[in-house]
């Protein structure tokens, strides 16, 4: 009878120990490196200490390492991590490993960017499509309706950044017919190559007087080539950083279409949380972008997305 009494505790004291215990999200960025990512991990820090729990950040050291990001994913999966949410580096490739999550009874949210795959519980993300839409507005407003102009890309299979590119191109060719499409080149998310492309089709088309760069990387690329020349084009670019700001502040940048990674990032913990409870979570959540100008810069609104405190939750 005492046993039995010892046993009945030690289960009541471990069951209490596991209702104590915090639950982890793990988060998995497409990389470390570029300011977007760390406004993300802020927002997500900001939403675990808001309600309690813990977020474990792990992402590879570039954009285009899925296999490096599909052994993080495996690694959380099999630490049993409560839920994963994920930028995916590819929308083919990181199918695998989120349908793994699915069949070990963890809730994915799928953030920055899309997959192709219906197994997830809410995607947040910028609507890029429109995102790149609204450059391609701003583009003919510069150049009014007539010019032509070169895109400074990011990387084939990475859907944010595709859907951003085709909003753009198409938009361009729908609403300013006037405005050629020169040339097109990737810079595979890295600072240095889209330096090298941007000067590469700098040099091709030296009559061009527009420049539209789809993410961070690219986009300060493409404004460091137009800086050594002195190229007079206008660039409107993705993204922001304390240079790509300076570099709008001064006229070297046109403009620049904001997204919203603070919120991204508290976004998705709210959903992942609401997801391992069994509740409902809404399947599709887009961030509206915002088109930042010299004009508009210093607005509050633009502000709180542009330069969330990332030291007070990543220090």
């Amino acid at each position: 009878m005492k046993r039995r009494s010892w046993i009945l505790a030690a289960a009541a004291a471990a069951s209490s120990c596991n209702r104590t215990q915090k639950m982890t999200i793990g988060m998995v960025p497409k990389g470390r490196t570029h300011v977007f990512w760390q406004s993300v991990q802020a927002g997500a820090i900001a939403a675990s200490r808001e309600v309690g729990v813990d977020v474990s950040w792990n992402g590879p050291a570039t954009e285009t390492d899925f296999n490096g990001q599909i052994q993080i994913v495996d690694a959380m999966i099999n630490r049993k991590v409560d839920a994963i949410c994920l930028a995916p580096i590819d929308r083919k490739a990181m199918v695998g490993v989120v349908e793994r999550a699915g069949d070990a009874k963890i809730p994915v949210i799928i953030f920055d960017s899309g997959i192709e795959t219906e197994r997830f519980a809410s995607q947040i993300a910028t609507d890029n499509y429109a995102a790149g839409s609204l450059a391609a507005d701003r583009m003919g407003e510069v150049l009014a309706g007539k010019g032509k102009v070169i895109i400074v890309a990011v990387q084939p299979g990475v859907a944010s950044t595709m859907a951003r590119e085709a909003g753009f191109e198409e938009t361009l060719a729908k609403k300013f017919p006037g405005i050629a499409i020169a040339d097109k080149r990737y810079g595979n998310a890295d600072y240095a190559q889209s330096l090298k492309v941007a000067e590469n089709m700098l040099t091709a088309h030296p009559d061009l007087t527009g420049v539209f760069a789809s993410n961070e990387s690219s986009t300060a690329g493409a404004s460091q080539a137009m800086k050594a020349r002195g190229t007079k084009a206008k660039l409107v670019g993705f993204d922001s950083s304390a240079q790509l700001l300076e570099d709008l502040r001064v006229g070297v940048i046109d403009s620049l279409v904001a997204q919203h990674p603070f919120k991204m990032g508290y976004e998705s913990v709210m959903a992942a949380l609401k997801a391992t409870k069994g509740e409902a979570v809404e399947k599709i959540q887009n961030i509206t972008p915002l088109l930042v100008t010299q004009k508009n810069l210093n607005e509050a609104e633009v502000q709180a997305r542009l330069n969330p405190d990332l030291k007070k939750y990543l220090q």
